[in-house]
């Protein structure tokens, strides 16, 4: 498959790169400075893109089988995530694209206790504008007719090994017995990918966490 993919340069981003190349998939990194990604491959292309230009991303995107979003705002500019979530869809929709798959937050998950995670006396304080953000870019790609599928990682995700094994969950947080809910990046980056490959949740959300 073609892939265009947006944020290729981020920690998440560039491990989807990876598992993407890896399994076959052409990959156009779109970035605002494709210079910030050094990786080089014979399927990999980088175009300069601005996340928050709908025109900019409708001509990277063109020709392209399927767009993944890993967009991730720096700390403190949490509302950008929601206007990037405007041009995104729009841009994906006018470029020709069906297929959106996207890198969420955790926060909206719901939490043993029947709230969401965000919500929980022990969620840190300061991320939770970022929480907030991203459930309410999610509402927006919810309103989408495009062939979308929203992917939310474990409470914890972080550098770690690629195993392949984890649970999957939908709109409930997914924890071991002890209550923890964690993910490697690489393991998140294999469920992103699983999904483009095999699509199991078009126009609906899942998670995973071991």
């Amino acid at each position: 498959m073609k892939v265009a993919l947006i944020g290729a340069s981020g920690t998440i981003g560039k491990r989807i790169t990876e598992e993407a190349l890896r399994r076959g998939h052409e990959v156009t990194a779109v970035l605002r400075n494709p210079d910030r990604l050094e990786a080089e491959h014979e399927r990999l292309q980088k175009v300069k893109a601005d996340v928050m230009d709908p025109s900019s991303l409708e001509e990277a995107v063109q020709g392209h089988d399927a767009v993944i979003s890993a967009f991730g705002p720096k700390f403190g500019q949490e509302e950008e995530l929601v206007a990037a979530a405007r041009t995104i869809v729009e841009g994906t929709r006018r470029g020709g694209v069906a297929r959106l798959l996207i890198v969420g937050g955790a926060g909206s998950l719901i939490a043993d206790s029947g709230v969401p995670l965000m919500e929980t006396p022990e969620f840190p304080e300061e991320i939770r504008p970022l929480a907030r953000a991203h459930a309410d870019a999610y509402d927006l790609y919810k309103e989408s007719d495009l062939e979308w599928t929203y992917i939310s990682p474990a409470a914890i995700i972080e550098p770690g090994k690629r195993t392949g094994q984890f649970r999957i969950g939908m709109d409930r947080l997914v924890t071991d017995e002890s209550g923890s809910s964690r993910i490697s990046i690489e393991d998140f980056a294999v469920a992103v990918i699983d999904e483009l490959d095999d699509p199991q949740f078009i126009q609906s959300r899942f998670t995973v966490a071991y």
